[in-house]
């Protein structure tokens, strides 16, 4: 199984380089909208549609969500990563109380409050430079990698039972502190104030593992353990995203406030 997610993670990381430093800049907007329009049919089987025209009609829907504020960028951009992040804030709260039923029409409003935000944020940090794009991702891979290997070797404490046994506390300080040896060599590198982007960096992480959280109740409430095959080991699109759907938001909102780009 760790073999299967390595070589799957490798092959990930070789396309993440062609999309983010080789392609033109247009293919590579069109290949992020392609990843979120692919988890929202994936979102489609939470919302418990199971005919074709159904699920294509919601990736439609978040298609459309998406169109609106890219049209608009940037003057979009503050107020949309400002809904994403309370979104986030109201996920986090949730989670202490699941389970709990989830009406299928919050089912169907939380995937647009998922994937709409990702999708602007994702493009803005591209925008700003493909480098800040891939900082965000290597901060959110930073923190599952450091929680999936510690969880393995000290891992005793659960996190949250109820939604995704496998996760433990243990794991949660591996990769924060993955994360913050990620911040401070990259703050000796790019000569930032490691008072300054430490604890951003932190935060972005404790908000990846609420998005990974969030979308595991949402798949337990579905009756789903992955949500989809695409990739050997890892699940299917949301179940790599879902941490960088959460991440990216606050990521793009904190570049702007802390002035780090």
């Amino acid at each position: 199984m760790l073999k299967t997610r390595i070589i799957t993670a490798v092959v990930a990381l070789l396309v993440l380089g062609v999309v983010l430093f080789l392609i033109p800049p247009w293919a590579t907007e069109i290949f992020v909208g392609l990843v979120i329009l692919a988890a929202a049919w994936e979102w489609s089987a939470f919302v418990g549609l199971s005919a074709i025209a159904a699920r294509i009609f919601y990736v439609l829907l978040i298609a459309l969500s998406c169109a609106v504020p890219y049209l608009l960028l940037p003057a979009s951009s503050q107020l949309v990563l400002q809904i994403a992040c309370a979104w986030w804030i109201v996920a986090f709260i949730w989670t202490f109380f699941y389970p709990t039923a989830i009406p299928t029409v919050v089912r169907w409003i939380a995937g647009v409050l998922v994937l709409a935000p990702a999708f602007t944020a994702l493009i803005l940090l591209f925008r700003s430079g493909a480098e800040y794009l891939l900082f965000a991702l290597l901060i959110v891979w930073a923190a599952d990698a450091g929680a999936y290997f510690a969880g393995k070797l000290f891992g005793r404490v659960k996190l949250a039972p109820g939604i995704s046994p496998g996760k433990t506390w243990e794991g949660v300080i591996g990769g924060l502190l993955v994360v913050a040896l990620l911040a401070t060599a990259t703050a000796n590198w790019a000569d930032v104030r490691l008072a300054v982007l430490l604890p951003f960096c932190l935060a972005v992480a404790v908000v990846s593992i609420i998005g990974d959280l969030t979308v595991s109740m949402f798949k337990r409430t579905a009756g789903i353990k992955d949500s989809g095959t695409l990739f050997p080991g890892h699940g299917g699109v949301l179940d790599r995203i879902d941490s960088v759907s959460a991440a990216a938001p606050l990521f793009a909102l904190g570049l702007a406030w802390l002035s780090l780009v």
